[in-house]
């Protein structure tokens, strides 16, 4: 059977047009980004295995340092939130996420001393912080040592640096190089590179079946995700727990983005929905929820839908997981079940989240006449636009 035979009718659809009529509609990047993850991802996890590669990351946290920083800006940001946990948790050592543009105005007051690794994460490494926090930190923290990984072999962050022995950088396949103006296909192999920094990180086995379940996502229900996009809602809530909510944060702005804003957008974790968020969702309101592998953290989310479905709260509820409850469905939720991420922990379920998002979000765009390679012309570009890097108080920025 054919590639094209095993696509639901919505994905076959817009395959099936010509590339010329694709680039009319405005979706012809973004839907071969998202459906291209699978073989990207097998692919990335192929790079991870090379002796020189595993070298270079190894380099990197040699001598070890006191705490890791990932950083970026927008979905680059939240692929640091989901890998933070997943990288604390396997390697022992202090992780977290803090954002580029907060680097660069704060780094005195937010960045943990010295000596730390800070990772870099970039589609295309060109964006102002980019380089702009790195060449701050060079010279402004000297312990620091950098770790670029992006998706842009051309970018000022992979090639701006190269005669500094306190910068590796890490390249990934071209093809993760999104020509789109949303992150899809380089958000998800961005977030599995950095695995490449545990000793046991995803199994090859393990990415084959996330790879395997996604695509039987794309497969069979696609044209169900395609018919909840399709409802009368003006708002969407994404709830993740742990790293999932920086898959939460990405499935929200991928939304946001692709409608122009026709959607307003929220993400957060499930207990802290009960802290006053819970106040926003109403009868167009769909709940998109992101269920953990983990049984113990799933029982918390589990009681917080059920407490949802009592209430009465949303138009719809569009859950992503495994072996999902029954109970928890009502006549216009959809399960969107995805084989094998119990095994495989947390990293890889976020891969599987982040493609349900994207996808929902690319039908969504579609529904409302919108140009998912270009939802908001005239108001965000690809590359965020040149600003100045101003100088700090204690001296210039080395830019």
């Amino acid at each position: 059977m054919s590639t094209l035979d095993k696509q639901t009718k919505e994905i076959a659809g817009l395959s099936a047009r010509s590339p010329a009529l694709q680039q009319e509609a405005g979706y012809a990047d973004t839907l071969r980004e998202i459906l291209q993850q699978p073989a990207t991802w097998r692919r990335t996890a192929e790079l991870l295995r090379i002796p020189l590669i595993r070298e270079r990351l190894a380099q990197a946290l040699t001598p070890l340092p006191s705490h890791i920083v990932l950083t970026g800006s927008g979905s680059s940001m939240y692929i640091g939130e989901g890998l933070a946990p997943t990288l604390q948790l396997g390697l022992g050592l202090p992780a977290q996420a803090i954002a580029a543009g907060t680097l660069l105005t704060h780094w005195r007051s937010v960045l943990p001393p010295g000596p730390g690794l800070l990772i870099s994460l970039a589609r295309s490494g060109d964006s102002p912080e980019s380089c702009g926090v790195v060449s701050r930190l060079l010279a402004e923290a000297p312990a620091y040592r950098h770790l670029v990984i992006t998706c842009n072999a051309r970018g000022k962050l992979a090639t701006q640096y190269q005669d500094d022995p306190r910068v590796s950088v890490l390249v990934l396949d071209e093809r993760t190089n999104d020509r789109s103006l949303v992150m899809t296909s380089s958000f998800t192999n961005l977030l599995l590179a950095g695995t490449g920094l545990l000793r046991d990180g995803l199994s090859a086995a393990a990415v084959e079946r996330v790879s395997a379940g996604v695509q039987q996502v794309f497969d069979e229900q696609s044209d169900a995700l395609a018919q909840i996009a399709r409802g009368d809602f003006t708002s969407a809530v994404y709830l993740g727990d742990g790293g999932a909510i920086g898959a939460a944060h990405d499935c929200a702005l991928k939304m946001l983005e692709m409608t122009g804003g026709r959607v307003v957008t929220m993400a957060e974790t499930y207990l802290g929905l009960r802290h006053g968020p819970m106040s926003s969702i109403n009868a167009s309101t769909l709940i998109v929820a992101l269920l953990s592998p983990d049984p113990a953290v799933r029982a918390y989310e589990i009681d917080l839908l059920r407490e949802l479905s009592r209430k009465g709260l949303g138009l719809a509820k569009v859950l992503v997981g495994e072996a999902i409850p029954a109970d928890l469905l009502g006549p216009d939720d959809l399960a969107v079940e995805v084989p094998g991420l119990p095994q495989d922990g947390e990293l890889a379920a976020l891969l599987a989240h982040v493609a349900v998002g994207q996808l929902l979000a690319f039908f969504r765009c579609l529904h409302l006449g919108g140009k998912p390679d270009a939802p908001a012309q005239g108001v965000l570009t690809r590359v965020v636009e040149d600003f100045v890097i101003h100088q700090t108080a204690a001296q210039p920025a080395q830019v």
